[in-house]
C-alpha cells in the first residue's frame, strides 16, 4: 500500500509527458517515452526495399531493385536495413537520444530494430559479431555515450550476440556531416576509422550498427575499414534512413 501511495504521489508531482507531443502519458504507459497516439504515427520503412541502402522503393525503382541514389554510388557495406524513416516522431526521438542525453531511449529504439530483424527475418544467426560505428573520443566526451553502442547492445542482448565495442575506432576527428554535400561527406570521413584487432574479425560476418543512414558515407567508410582488415561480409543496420 505504501509503495502504491508513493508511486501515486510521484505521478502527481512528476507526471510523465510524451517526448514528442507533450501530452501526459496514460498510467498504463508509464514506462513508455511517447504516448500511444504518437507511437501509431511513427513512419515505418516498408518494403519493397532497395537491395543496397534498404530504403523503400517507389514503383519506378522496383524494376532496378535499387533506388536512384544507389545506382550511382559504390558502398562498402553489402546491404543496409532500417525499421523507420528519418522523419517526424522518429527524427525527434533520435535527436533527444543523441543530443539531449536521454540515453534511456535506447530500450524503445533498440526494440524497434529487434522487431524489424524478427519480422523480416534478417540473417542474424549467420553473423559473428555486432560492431557499433564509433564516435571520436572528443565527441563522445561531449555526449557521454555513443548512441550506436547503446543501440548495438540492445540488439546483441536480444539475439545473444557478442558486441565488439572497441574493434573499430574513430582515429581522427571530423567535421559534423550535417551541412556537407554528398561529396564533402565522403572526403570528410575518408581514412577516419581504424581496426584495432584485425585477427579478431578475419573472415567474419559483421553487423554494423548506427543510428541514421543519410548519404551512407560514414557507414561505408567504416565498412571499408572492416573489410580491409579481413571481414568477409558487413551488413549495416540503422534505426532510420
Amino acid at each position: 500500500m505504501l509503495s502504491g501511495l508513493l508511486q501515486g504521489l510521484k505521478n502527481l508531482i512528476y507526471p510523465n509527458y510524451c517526448l514528442t507531443c507533450g501530452n501526459m502519458v496514460e498510467k498504463t504507459q508509464r514506462q513508455d517515452p511517447i504516448c500511444a497516439a504518437c507511437q501509431i504515427k511513427i513512419q515505418k520503412n516498408l518494403p519493397p526495399f532497395c537491395a543496397t541502402c534498404g530504403r523503400h522503393l517507389n514503383e519506378e525503382a522496383i524494376r532496378n531493385n535499387s533506388c536512384p541514389h544507389c545506382l550511382n554510388e559504390k558502398f562498402y557495406f553489402d546491404r543496409a536495413f532500417s525499421p523507420c524513416t528519418y522523419t517526424g516522431i522518429t527524427k525527434k526521438l533520435i535527436h533527444e537520444f543523441k543530443y539531449n542525453g536521454k540515453d534511456y531511449l535506447k530500450k524503445p529504439l533498440g526494440a524497434m530494430m529487434n522487431t524489424f530483424i524478427q519480422e523480416y527475418r534478417l540473417p542474424i544467426e549467420h553473423l559473428d559479431f555486432i560492431v557499433p560505428v564509433p564516435l571520436h573520443k572528443s565527441r563522445q566526451r561531449e555526449r557521454e555515450f555513443n548512441q550506436a553502442q547503446l543501440l548495438g547492445q540492445q540488439v546483441a542482448n536480444e539475439f545473444n550476440k557478442n558486441i565488439l565495442s572497441h574493434i573499430l575506432i574513430r582515429s581522427k576527428a571530423t567535421k559534423t556531416q550535417t551541412e556537407l554535400t554528398q561529396e564533402e561527406r565522403r572526403r570528410n570521413v575518408e581514412g577516419s576509422f581504424l581496426v584495432t584487432k584485425p585477427d579478431l574479425i578475419k573472415d567474419a560476418n559483421l553487423l554494423l550498427i548506427d543510428d541514421v543512414l543519410t548519404t551512407g558515407a560514414t557507414s561505408s567508410e567504416a565498412a571499408k575499414s572492416l573489410k580491409n582488415a579481413g571481414a568477409r561480409r558487413v551488413l549495416l543496420m540503422t534505426l532510420a534512413n
